[in-house]
């Protein structure tokens, strides 16, 4: 039972909440910190791309799952209109559901409701009015003007700036995943009130991998669909992984996530073209992650595009495997090349630092760097930050 006398917080996302995506990751880290309180955490979602909360959702000590189920008539036409008329992109404005506003709206008025934070800018978006007559937080996943406009089909970047300094200047405070981050929304709205939030992983959970295999295979996890991934993908395996194997015939990588089954989509095709090479193995989505890293000398986190902090560059690094990365992946986050992990940028350099990893392996970097994350970038770690 949650004691009522203090407040409890809500929290409300746009996505019923599975652990299959960086977004979720954040979310769950939150929730998991926010839920350790003496009152626990209420969490609102909109039903959208899965029909049922995920186990580890559902065991949160002290959190209430809550679900609104968005309406595709009249009502969310509205909706959009009245979202895009608030200045959001249409990419925002699509996911704004009038249930999912109304119901938080309800909930905010318990009488024990402390913070209510809205999680990422579909749900700022659709809270605005909310927003207008209390505090509500707003939890950045991403400095969103910062790269969003380069993927494709995304809005012009003087329409991002716009949208995210309304959103940071209208919130009671904004949530920021980096340093970086910070800095760049103090930059586009100086009068934001900005608190540094950073991405968390459930390092006691995962059994850190003792002895690297003996096989010289790297692993990269991620979620492909996300455009950033396949881009870091296709300067893995078009770029990188020909020049290790001029050195290193027998190299091997494993690839896994979502987003690498076929389909019809071009991002799809090509994908499945690129990874042709019988020394890259496509494994896809899995529920436990630690057979595969167990199976791999190293991990690769390649990313050359994206905002916030990479969660797939904290989870390897929880797995105690050395990691190899771009300083895109590395940007935000405390992690010192040759302490906790390589990094590498370019073509050239981030195969020759693979290549060591590959051959010689790095035991005492991966120790590093696990210890790092337990010390930053956990979940009781949060948990100290949002108690203060």
């Amino acid at each position: 039972m949650s004691d009522t006398s203090t407040p409890r917080d809500l929290l409300v996302s746009a996505y019923t909440p599975v652990l299959r995506s960086g977004r979720a990751l954040r979310t769950y880290g939150l929730a998991r910190a926010l839920a350790a309180g003496v009152s626990g955490l209420d969490l609102l979602y909109a039903r959208f791309e899965a029909p049922e909360p995920d186990a580890a959702f559902r065991a949160i000590p002290g959190i209430a799952l809550h679900q609104a189920i968005p309406s595709r008539g009249a009502r969310r036409l509205l909706a959009y209109a009245r979202t895009r008329a608030g200045g959001a992109p249409a990419v925002i404005a699509r996911g704004a559901s009038p249930e999912l506003a109304a119901q938080a709206t309800s909930l905010a008025r318990a009488p024990d409701r402390g913070r209510v934070i809205a999680d990422g800018p579909v749900v700022a978006a659709a809270l605005a009015g909310l927003a207008r007559r209390r505090a509500v937080i707003y939890n950045a996943h991403n400095f969103e003007s910062g790269f969003r406009h380069e993927l494709e089909g995304a809005p012009p970047a003087h329409a991002l700036r716009r949208f995210e300094r309304d959103l940071l200047a209208h919130a009671s405070e904004s949530w920021m995943v980096s340093e970086p981050d910070l800095a760049a929304a103090h930059e586009l709205c100086p009068t934001a009130r900005l608190r540094l939030v950073p991405n968390v992983i459930d390092v006691g959970a995962i059994e850190p991998v003792r002895i690297l295999a003996p096989e010289q295979r790297a692993i990269f996890v991620a979620n492909f669909s996300y455009a950033p991934n396949r881009d870091g993908l296709r300067f893995l395996l078009g770029e990188v992984l020909p020049r290790v194997w001029e050195e290193l015939p027998g190299a091997a990588l494993t690839l896994v996530g979502a987003g690498l089954q076929a389909s019809s989509t071009p991002a799809a095709r090509e994908l499945q073209e690129l990874i042709g090479d019988p020394r890259v193995e496509a494994v896809g989505f899995v529920e436990d992650l630690r057979e595969v890293y167990a199976r791999a000398r190293c991990a690769v986190v390649p990313l050359l595009q994206g905002g916030g902090t990479p969660l797939k560059l904290l989870e390897a690094l929880a797995y105690g495997l050395p990691v190899v990365a771009t300083p895109r992946a590395g940007a935000g986050l405390a992690v010192r090349s040759g302490e906790h992990c390589l990094i590498a940028d370019g073509a050239d350099a981030f195969a020759a630092a693979l290549r060591g990893a590959l051959r010689d392996g790095a035991p005492e970097l991966g120790r590093r760097g696990r210890e790092l994350v337990a010390e930053r970038y956990s979940i009781e770690a949060l948990g100290r930050i949002l108690s203060e």
